[in-house]
Protein backbone atom coordinates (compact mmCIF):
# COMPACT_ATOMS: atom_id res chain seq x y z
CA UNK A 1 0.00 0.00 0.00
CA UNK A 2 1.25 3.47 -0.86
CA UNK A 3 0.53 6.44 1.38
CA UNK A 4 1.14 10.00 0.20
CA UNK A 5 1.14 13.33 1.94
CA UNK A 6 0.27 16.74 0.51
CA UNK A 7 1.95 19.85 1.83
CA UNK A 8 1.53 23.48 0.85
CA UNK A 9 4.47 25.72 0.00
CA UNK A 10 4.89 29.20 -1.44
CA UNK A 11 7.52 30.42 -3.86
CA UNK A 12 8.34 33.87 -5.22
CA UNK A 13 10.20 34.85 -8.39
CA UNK A 14 11.05 38.19 -9.93
CA UNK A 15 10.87 36.60 -13.42
CA UNK A 16 7.58 34.74 -13.90
CA UNK A 17 4.97 32.40 -12.44
CA UNK A 18 6.66 29.52 -14.26
CA UNK A 19 10.00 30.37 -12.62
CA UNK A 20 8.32 30.53 -9.21
CA UNK A 21 6.87 27.04 -9.80
CA UNK A 22 10.22 25.60 -10.89
CA UNK A 23 12.04 27.17 -7.93
CA UNK A 24 9.40 25.90 -5.50
CA UNK A 25 9.56 22.33 -6.81
CA UNK A 26 13.37 22.38 -6.88
CA UNK A 27 13.50 23.56 -3.28
CA UNK A 28 10.87 21.07 -2.09
CA UNK A 29 12.84 18.27 -3.75
CA UNK A 30 15.85 19.11 -1.53
CA UNK A 31 13.83 18.52 1.64
CA UNK A 32 11.08 16.06 0.70
CA UNK A 33 11.67 12.58 -0.70
CA UNK A 34 9.61 10.87 -3.40
CA UNK A 35 7.94 13.95 -4.90
CA UNK A 36 5.19 12.80 -7.25
CA UNK A 37 3.33 15.93 -8.29
CA UNK A 38 2.34 19.50 -7.60
CA UNK A 39 -0.44 21.84 -8.53
CA UNK A 40 -0.88 25.59 -8.28
CA UNK A 41 -3.44 26.50 -5.65
CA UNK A 42 -3.12 30.26 -6.04
CA UNK A 43 -1.12 32.97 -7.81
CA UNK A 44 -0.39 36.56 -6.83
CA UNK A 45 1.74 39.40 -8.09
CA UNK A 46 3.58 42.00 -6.04
CA UNK A 47 3.31 45.53 -7.40
CA UNK A 48 5.57 48.51 -6.67
CA UNK A 49 4.95 51.94 -8.22
CA UNK A 50 2.45 50.42 -10.64
CA UNK A 51 4.86 47.76 -11.93
CA UNK A 52 4.89 44.02 -11.29
CA UNK A 53 7.98 43.21 -9.22
CA UNK A 54 7.26 39.64 -8.08
CA UNK A 55 5.31 36.52 -8.95
CA UNK A 56 4.12 34.33 -6.09
CA UNK A 57 2.60 30.86 -6.31
CA UNK A 58 1.10 28.69 -3.62
CA UNK A 59 1.82 25.06 -4.50
CA UNK A 60 0.35 21.86 -3.14
CA UNK A 61 3.11 19.26 -3.37
CA UNK A 62 2.46 15.50 -3.17
CA UNK A 63 5.10 13.09 -1.94
CA UNK A 64 5.02 9.39 -1.03
CA UNK A 65 5.85 8.48 2.55
CA UNK A 66 8.59 5.91 3.10
CA UNK A 67 8.65 3.06 5.60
Amino acid sequence: MTVARITEISSISTKSFEDAIVQGVDRANKTLNNLKGAWVKDQEVAIDNGKVVGYKVILKVTFVLTE
